[in-house]
């Protein structure tokens, strides 16, 4: 039988642990451990956050990216978290998801690709699914809207210049950028994203509408298709 959380000196234990030296301090199966919040009679809610931190066959107990692609079902799977908890589990990865985001309300002003990276860098590196997403920005550069073109598994050298443009069409924006990631974590760009830049540069161009960039998102690094 585990060592129950009662059992565990209190500068061990993940709430006191938190108070007494922040939660900067705390190991990602700690903070884990506070969201389970309780065990079971074989492990406590930290032993039971180790096992979720090894879904999937992951192996880095340090990646947390991967719990962002885990389902109810998977999280279940787990004897002692339950659907409650599995729901709980799901709601703060896209709290997490949320916060990486920028505020509408701002007056973001996009002067270099190192603006657009810097933008997107938290929410893209994580996904394990390559997304492109469109920044529409005024005639002064400055964001106005933030539109995803494709989610999922797609083929990106696929997309077809019309679902990147009906969006600053209906707005009447006269500029935009490109983003989307590498889930390899390497932001290289393709033969294809090559292309397909190129087909939406030009048919951007006949409607009045500038491709500023494309800038393409890898684990914590970037590369402007421009640039290249």
């Amino acid at each position: 039988m585990s060592i129950t959380m009662k059992q565990l000196p209190e500068s061990e234990r993940p709430y006191e642990k938190l108070e007494m030296y922040g939660v900067k301090n705390l190991s990602n199966s700690e903070l884990l451990g506070i969201i389970i919040k309780t065990g079971t009679k074989q492990a406590t809610s930290v032993e039971l956050a180790q096992q979720v931190l090894q879904l999937k066959g992951n192996t880095d107990a340090k990646d947390l990216r991967f719990l962002s692609e885990i389902s109810i079902e998977e999280f279940t799977t787990i004897k002692g978290i339950g659907k409650v908890k599995a729901i709980q589990l799901i709601a703060v990865c896209e709290l997490a998801k949320r916060m990486s985001r920028p505020i509408n309300s701002m007056k973001i002003k996009i002067k270099n690709s190192k603006d657009v990276a810097n933008l997107m860098m938290d929410e893209l590196r994580i996904e394990k699914r390559e997304i492109v997403k469109l920044l529409i920005l005024n005639s002064k550069n400055v964001l106005l809207k933030i539109v995803d073109v494709a989610l999922g598994g797609g083929n990106f050298a696929a997309i077809e210049p019309k679902q990147v443009l009906v969006e600053p069409i209906k707005m009447q924006a006269q500029k935009i950028i490109l983003v989307h990631n590498h889930p390899s974590g390497d932001p290289t760009p393709s033969q294809g994203d090559f292309q397909v830049t190129d087909r939406i540069y030009e048919s951007a161009d006949i409607m009045g509408i500038t491709l500023l960039d494309h800038i393409i998102i890898g684990d914590g690094k970037f590369k402007s298709v421009f640039e290249k």
